[in-house]
């Protein structure tokens, strides 16, 4: 099952290595010259670089982040998926650490658990929640939620509105990923959900990718059908001249183990790559990003050691993987997306690390991996799996666990 949803079943490295690799140019990352993967270098304990900026507590304050922060006019903005009236929030806070709780999500028809990021599109925000809407999914073996989703709108001063229920007729249902903006039309995945039947048994439909506008007219784009197809998106879209680019959980030639894949905006749907069990290829994709015209993603198992992978994969479908997590006190199990500063990729790990709550890493260009902070010491964060930030060579993030009262944290890490 998708990371997401296993909750419905049993689911002294100099500075400038981080920017330039301390030796001057080097091949691109995955280039076929580049130096063989070194390994993972450990971060040294109580990091003076990280700072926790805000604990998260009980209600009515959120609790539970698993989406990242976005930036907007030097104020981030995020959601928690538990905490407010109890069905999570949209939350303010200012680099100092200063939060408030913008919108408290209530039961359906509201929206309820919010785990994608927000986007902004001309000072409003707009953001998925899993669960809640006007539709009754039925909480049985075709839909493990009870409802199924919806699409809202924020505005900076706490005016939310619902603009798309999802889960009637042959919609998709539970949308994980968060949203993207091309040229004011959103586009976006659900996880399960549309016409196509996967597994097991039949038991989970296949998603959709949709689109809709800022004021709520929905269209499916596609509907993923059949084991081999791609199906489960988990990961955000993204946007290649034109071209949309994704990950699946699952499908593909080995059917269980997960795709790239591409689509035209007219549907057209093409297998990039199926990921493998087998030897030491990652599985279970669940981000990707785009650098210089390749991508690159992480995989929550497989690899070397088993703890996933990062891959880079060429728009042709030429797909290495980059780095195996899992070996030592190196992290393991990456969640979220990676980011791109100055040709440095950073990422984080939902667990691993020195103390076992997840990490922190960069990948630099000569494919040496760094673990940069290690979570769960102390009254540090923990278990994150939201991605990172760069404002002004600072990364910020959010941990689902840790900090003073054990609900979450918002930190900041200089590397």
């Amino acid at each position: 099952m998708g990371i997401w949803s296993f909750r419905h079943a049993a689911l002294g490295v100099c500075a400038a290595t981080m920017l330039s690799g301390c030796g001057g140019s080097q091949p691109p990352i995955g280039a076929s010259d580049a130096p063989v993967q070194s390994r993972a270098i450990a971060a040294s304990p109580n990091n003076k670089n990280y700072k926790v900026l805000y604990s998260f507590s009980k209600v009515p304050d959120g609790n539970n982040p698993r989406a990242s922060l976005i930036d907007v006019n030097g104020t981030f903005y995020g959601t928690t998926q538990n905490g407010g009236y109890g069905w999570g929030t949209v939350f303010s806070i200012t680099p100092s650490g200063t939060e408030t709780v913008l919108y408290s999500f209530g039961a359906a028809p509201d929206g309820e658990t919010p785990l994608a990021s927000l986007i902004d599109v001309d000072g409003t925000l707009y953001g998925t929640t899993s669960e809640g809407g006007s539709n009754t999914c039925g909480g049985n073996h075709y839909y493990p939620s009870v409802t199924c989703g919806t699409v809202f709108s924020v505005t900076l001063e706490g005016t939310e509105t619902v603009l798309h229920s999802f889960g009637a007729g042959a919609d998709g249902v539970e949308p994980l990923a968060s949203l993207i903006d091309v040229n004011g039309t959103l586009y976006g995945t659900t996880f399960i959900g549309g016409a196509g039947v996967c597994e097991p048994a039949g038991h989970y439909r296949c998603g959709t990718v949709f689109n809709i506008t800022t004021s709520g007219s929905e269209k499916v784009v596609v509907r993923f059908a059949q084991r081999a197809h791609p199906h489960w998106p988990h990961a955000a879209l993204i946007n290649v001249a034109g071209t949309f680019y994704g990950a699946t959980e699952r499908g593909g030639r080995y059917k269980r183990y997960g795709t790239v894949f591409s689509i035209t905006r007219s549907g057209k749907v093409k297998v990039l790559h199926s990921f493998d069990s087998n030897g030491t290829d990652g599985f279970y994709p669940l981000s990707l990003i785009e650098v210089g015209g390749t991508l690159y993603g992480t995989t929550y198992y497989g690899g070397v050691y088993g703890g996933g992978t990062v891959f880079s994969i060429t728009a042709s479908g030429t797909e290495k993987v980059l780095h195996s997590f899992g070996n030592g006190t190196d992290g393991a199990r990456p969640v979220a997306s990676l980011i791109d500063a100055n040709g440095t990729l950073y990422g984080i790990t939902s667990s691993g690390g020195e103390y076992a709550g997840g990490t922190v890493f960069s990948l630099a260009q000569s494919g040496t991996e760094q673990v940069l902070h290690s979570f769960g010491h102390g009254k540090d964060g923990s278990d994150p799996v939201a991605a990172l930030i760069d404002v002004n060579g600072t990364l910020y993030g959010t941990t689902e666990s840790g900090g003073t009262h054990d609900e979450g944290a918002v930190f900041a890490l200089i590397p």
